[in-house]
């Protein structure tokens, strides 16, 4: 009871969740499947009606479908997606109840206690739920309850509705997988003859605890009220933005500046309490004619230090046409990255604070994503071992390790003549005529054969190291099972 009030839970029950938000934006005529990959094995996940019809279940292989049905029209799924779409689905319940929460992975739960009679009725609320998700191309069963479990069973074995204070009456019929038990007690209720919920409620309890453990008995009572079971609502993620109307027109950079840093204090108070980081920020500048600027400032790394941030947008508002003047300005967060509080030590010398800053102003200038730095790779090859990624979205680390001296420069290899196994002693290199006063090597290094590379089909190579009298210090290798020497390196 609460407050005097029957508590009521709506179970919402999406039996073809992926299949139906795929359906809804590129409709398919037929049997329907989404597939994914499980033990080496292309499987159903998600069917449409049509394809329940012809046969085919979850977790059938997409081969052994396609052989009972050959007009199956499959794509992969996406559960990243499906989860996002049940999200979609929670926030759109709120106009029934403030209180919905995620069920599973296709499921939700509502406590609508004290709310069906802005509705006329609970009847009349479920009717306007099944309406609502028909007209959008769901696949709903919903299930109404005094409880959390309750509802769950009506929805999934039943559909339907108990009467207030009378959930015994609405479930002795439903199988005891309606309780939301694992399938090894299932199968053992089942063997000892109790099918039903009823039979279960009618048996001896202690045997029961004593041979199924305590949670049968838990979900037992849960389902009939005599264990309480909440609804807890998924909050709203918090929101990063801020406002400022200011009471004259403002036009020169000097006091956007200043709105902006008052701006920034609030918002970075905001991001702490989160632990959060902002990693772009908009500023929206909206002139006295009702037209709007923004600022966008991407950054190097995530950052709730107003101080450090104000700065990076001078740039951004010198550029601003204030035209008869500025009322309103907004600041937002757009995208938010985690940034736990960490032990600041009393050695710290900030260098890498001071490298982020410079890669934003660099990144304002010429776009993040062409501030770019080499990263060790774990290949022995000499192409393969670095990457070149986005200084803004990786971290230096970790090093190269290599048993000699690599080339500060690497290009394709270039042919140059010469015979036998050590280097050349006269040769031409880039219409240049060098001579060979010393080399170092070999160092010999095979292909990856598990990786196709076509520049390595010549085989084994032997690495040397050459001083030029001319001051060119090369890199050097010959291939001994194709005949032939190239250069691909110059050491500084």
């Amino acid at each position: 009871m609460f407050d005097g009030i029957q508590r009521r839970v709506v179970s919402m029950w999406f039996p073809r969740l992926a299949s139906d938000r795929v359906l809804r934006t590129r409709p398919v005529e037929g049997p329907f499947a989404l597939t994914l990959k499980q033990a080496n094995a292309e499987r159903l996940h998600c069917l449409n009606m049509e394809a329940e019809r012809q046969g085919l279940y979850r977790g059938m292989t997409l081969a052994d479908a396609r052989a009972f049905c050959p007009g199956l029209f499959s794509r992969p799924a996406d559960p990243v997606a499906d989860t996002g779409f049940l999200h979609v689905l929670r926030r759109w319940a709120t106009r029934y109840c403030p209180w919905v929460g995620i069920e599973g992975d296709d499921g939700l739960v509502l406590d609508i206690t004290g709310s069906a009679h802005l509705f006329g009725s609970e009847a009349m609320m479920l009717a306007d739920m099944r309406q609502r998700l028909s007209r959008a191309g769901l696949t709903a069963r919903i299930g109404l309850g005094d409880t959390r479990g309750a509802a769950w069973a009506l929805a999934h074995h039943g559909e339907g509705r108990t009467e207030t204070g009378a959930p015994l009456e609405a479930l002795s019929d439903l199988p005891v997988a309606a309780l939301r038990l694992e399938e090894a007690t299932i199968t053992g209720l089942q063997r000892l003859g109790l099918r039903r919920i009823g039979d279960l409620e009618s048996a001896a309890r202690a045997p029961l605890a004593r041979r199924f453990g305590p949670d049968l008995l838990l979900r037992l009572d849960q389902a009939l009220g005599r264990q309480p079971e909440q609804v807890t609502p998924l909050s709203e993620p918090p929101h990063y933005g801020i406002r400022l109307s200011l009471p004259e027109p403002i036009g020169l950079s000097d006091d956007v500046m200043a709105a902006t840093s008052r701006l920034l204090d609030q918002l970075c108070a905001k991001l702490k309490a989160q632990e959060a980081g902002a990693r772009v920020l908009c500023l929206t500048l909206r002139r006295v004619d009702q037209e709007a600027q923004a600022v966008e400032l991407r950054l190097a790394s995530p950052l709730r230090d107003a101080a450090r941030i104000l700065p990076l947008f001078a740039r951004g508002v010198g550029e601003v046409d204030a035209g008869y003047g500025i009322d309103q300005i907004r600041l937002e967060a757009v995208q938010v990255e985690p940034l736990p509080v960490h032990q600041v030590s009393h050695v710290s010398t900030g260098r890498a604070d001071q490298l982020d800053d410079l890669i934003t102003r660099i990144g304002t200038r010429i776009g993040l994503e062409n501030v770019q730095r080499f990263l060790p790779a774990d290949s022995h090859i000499p192409e393969r071992s670095f990457l070149i990624a986005a200084a803004a979205w990786s971290e230096p680390g970790g090093s190269w390790v290599a048993p000699r001296p690599r080339p500060v420069r690497l290009f394709p290899p270039e042919s140059i003549t010469g015979t036998g196994a050590r280097p050349p002693r006269q040769f031409r290199w880039r219409r240049m005529s060098l001579t060979t006063a010393r080399a170092t090597g070999p160092e010999r290094i095979a292909p990856e054969w598990w990786l196709p590379d076509d520049n390595w089909r010549s085989g084994i190579r032997d690495y040397w190291h050459a001083e030029t009298r001319q001051g060119r210090r090369l890199w050097l290798f010959y291939t001994p099972q194709n005949p032939g020497w190239f250069v691909q390196g110059e050491f500084a």
